[in-house]
């Protein structure tokens, strides 16, 4: 772990007037849906390459704040849950930024309590200022706006992080990642093309639930924030009229790019009440992996690897039910990647590239009608 960071106001200076594509030290932070924490890790990158990865570390919500937050879930600006929120996250964000030293770069994702993209828009809470102001560090933040002003999705975003990646790995051949957090991603990657926003270098897309609904489960019946390890779900049995319902959605059906909301399959809980808790549990898990399954049939190509990341790898019940799915799934932790901090560097990765007006999404990611780079960056006072 990084020592604790001393604000050096020559430093900042420094960082505003590099060149803007020099490889900078850039941390970036995530709060996800599954309200666990924060996850917060270092980059070094120019915005094009990865050359480096550095200290990470994580920072847990308590359960008052995880209430404060999911108070605001399906909240716009101005509502009243979400000032109380977002000074949470602010704070929680503040505290771990201030565990780093040597940082040029902030890139500050926020936390997302609405989305419905060709509809109100996308929130997330969370004030890059604040951070900016608190840090003495300039703040890359509110990534999505843009690419949903201009007809995208807004999600997913960590694409073109994963086509970086395919490249270091020295991938010669079409491979995926698989985000299993609060909401299942998956992003197909062409890695012979250099440049993500080259047509044909990506496909992306949200599969559908993941942890979400079956962390929902486990806090209304025993009070507990997961299924650890998929211990529950191992004890019990899907049940088959349930997740045949669950493929039964429109959104299956649609072509992607497209995306989610956390609670967008709010009812798949009420859909399992008469089950047992192990049972439900089981439900949850398999419907999760159908949906992945469901979302590889648009592959534009074949992959031979099926690199897994997020909460979600550590569920053996999850990873077992997509291994009987899909063929070359792995924990990304064997690749020698981190595959609890992917979507933090993501997002250290993205803010070099906003400072260097580089896109962050383009059609084949979000939808968006052409390749478009968002973020907005807060300097200190």
């Amino acid at each position: 772990m990084a020592p604790p960071c001393i604000i050096d106001r020559s430093r900042i200076a420094g960082a505003q007037v590099k060149e803007k594509d020099e490889p900078l030290w850039v941390l970036g932070m995530m709060s996800g849906t599954s309200l666990d924490g924060v996850d917060a890790a270092m980059v070094l990158t120019d915005g094009i390459r990865v050359l480096d990865f550095g200290p990470h570390a994580f920072r847990p919500y308590a359960e008052a704040e995880r209430a404060t937050i999911a108070a605001g879930f399906g909240a716009w600006p101005g509502d009243p849950p979400v000032r109380a929120a977002a000074e949470v996250v602010e704070a929680a964000h503040v505290e771990v930024a201030s565990r780093f030293a040597d940082v040029a770069l902030v890139g500050f994702h926020g936390q997302t309590l609405a989305h419905d993209p060709g509809g109100r828009g996308t929130h997330q809470a969370g004030d890059g200022q604040v951070l900016a102001s608190a840090l003495g560090l300039p703040v890359v933040w509110d990534f999505r706006s843009a690419d949903v002003a201009l007809g995208g999705q807004g999600a997913p975003l960590v694409p073109f992080f994963h086509h970086a990646l395919g490249r270091r790995l020295g991938a010669t051949e079409p491979l995926a990642f698989l985000n299993l957090g609060g909401v299942g991603n998956l992003t197909w990657v062409d890695p012979r093309l250099t440049s993500p926003e080259a047509p044909g270098a990506l496909l992306a897309f949200d599969t559908g639930p993941a942890n979400a609904p079956v962390n929902d489960l486990m806090q209304e019946r025993r009070g507990q924030a997961l299924d650890e390890g998929g211990a529950l779900a191992l004890s019990g049995r899907p049940d088959a009229e349930v997740i045949a319902r669950f493929l039964a959605s429109p959104y299956f059906f649609k072509v992607p790019p497209k995306s989610l909301d956390r609670n967008a399959f709010h009812d798949l809980l009420p859909w399992v009440a008469h089950l047992s808790d192990a049972d439900a549990a089981a439900t949850l898990t398999q419907a999760a992996a159908e949906a992945v399954a469901r979302g590889a049939e648009h592959f534009p190509a074949p992959i031979s690897r099926l690199l897994v990341a997020g909460g979600g790898r550590l569920n053996a019940a999850l990873m077992a039910a997509l291994r009987a799915k899909l063929p070359g799934v792995e924990d990304i932790d064997a690749t020698g990647l981190n595959g609890d901090m992917l979507e933090a560097q993501a997002f250290a990765y993205l803010a070099a590239r906003v400072r260097r007006g580089l896109p962050t999404s383009g059609p084949m990611t979000t939808g968006v009608r052409a390749s478009v780079g968002g973020g907005q960056i807060s300097w200190p006072d």
